[in-house]
Parts: structure tokens; C-alpha cells; sequence
């Protein structure tokens, strides 16, 4: 692998921030923020997106410390985190079974005014269910219904959270919602444990 300098010439935000992409996309984390790094050593200030990308990058490779120290240093740098950020960092929390910190995570996104999406609401209700946290995945499958996102995937994981801390009616509950709302419950969902 070519060896990256500062010296090279032409090398902008865009190129940049393609390079972290590649590099979180191929599980290379590490060369991720190599890259980012080197963003500061061309006296290029990061920006969002080179910032979400790193984040993304070590979401992918399962490095959910980097990944909240990135969303940290973003706000250190006066770049306001976006979704795709908060998402990439709650999921990488998720990953490393930090469900109490994506919590915290999905919280601060709300704090930042940022309104969750159907990628972010799954993440936050996975979290849940991981946390052993029924009750509040069923809060947030409500109010991402409120908002009329579709929680295909969400309805599954929350149905899943209610199996783990054995709350069989909200289990069923939530399976003849599927059912009203025509949205498939996958294998998951539905299996016997």
C-alpha cells in the first residue's frame, strides 16, 4: 500500500474524505484515521463528512470507543454531529455491546435537535433489546410510529426484546401489529426459543 503524504499534491476534502470511505468499507479502520488525520497535517480543517465517514469507518470495524471519541471530537471542532454520524455511533455501541452508551448516544442526538430516523430508531430499539430494556423499546417503536416512519425492521427487534425479558402479551401485541400493519415478521421474531 502507497505510503500517504502530506506533500502530495491536490488532494481536497472530497479525495479525503473518498479515501476514509474506502477504507471503512474494506474494514480498514485504522487507515481510516490515518487518513483523517492527515486531513489537519494538509491544513485542511475536517469537516462533517470527513468526520461521519471516520466515525462510520469504525462502526464497521466494531471500534465503538473511536467511534464516540470521533462524535466528541466533532463537537470539540464546532462541527455539529448529523444523523448519519449519531447512527454509525450508536450502532458501533451497539456492536460492542455498549447498550447503555447508545442510549446515552440516541439521547444526545435528540439533545442536539437531530430527529431520529427508521436507521436510527432500529439501532436505538436494538440497544433495548440488547439492555434488556422492553419497555423503553416499545416507547420508541410508538413514537417512531408517531412520526410515520416505517419500523419493519424496528417491529421485529422490539417483539425480540419483549421474548428476552419474557413479556409474552407485548410480544403478541406486537406480532398482531405486524400483522395489521401487512409487515413481514421475520424468522427472528417468530422462532421458538
Amino acid at each position: 500500500m502507497r505510503k500517504w503524504t502530506v506533500e502530495s499534491p491536490g488532494y481536497t476534502h472530497v479525495a479525503y474524505n473518498s479515501g476514509i470511505s474506502a477504507c471503512g468499507n474494506g474494514e480498514q479502520w485504522q487507515w481510516a484515521l490515518v487518513l483523517h488525520s492527515e486531513i489537519w497535517a494538509a491544513r485542511l480543517d475536517p469537516n462533517a463528512v470527513s468526520y461521519s465517514a471516520a466515525v462510520s469507518a469504525c462502526d464497521k470495524s466494531q471500534q465503538w470507543q473511536r467511534a464516540v471519541a470521533l462524535l466528541g471530537d466533532m463537537w470539540e471542532a464546532k462541527l455539529e454531529p448529523e444523523i448519519v454520524s449519531y447512527s454509525a455511533g450508536i450502532s458501533s455501541c451497539v456492536k460492542g455491546q455498549q447498550w447503555q452508551r447508545a442510549l446515552t448516544l440516541f439521547s444526545e442526538m435528540r439533545e442536539a435537535n437531530l430527529e431520529p430516523n427508521v436507521v436510527s430508531y432500529s439501532i436505538g430499539i436494538r440497544a433495548c433489546e440488547q439492555g434488556g430494556q422492553w419497555q423503553q423499546a416499545m416507547a420508541l417503536l410508538s413514537e417512531m410510529r408517531e412520526t410515520k416512519l416505517e419500523p419493519d425492521v424496528a417491529f421485529n427487534t422490539a417483539v425480540s426484546a419483549c421474548e428476552k425479558c419474557r413479556q409474552w402479551r407485548h410480544a403478541l401485541y406486537l406480532l398482531d401489529e405486524v400483522s395489521r400493519a401487512k409487515l413481514e415478521a421475520d424468522v427472528i421474531s417468530t422462532a421458538p426459543r
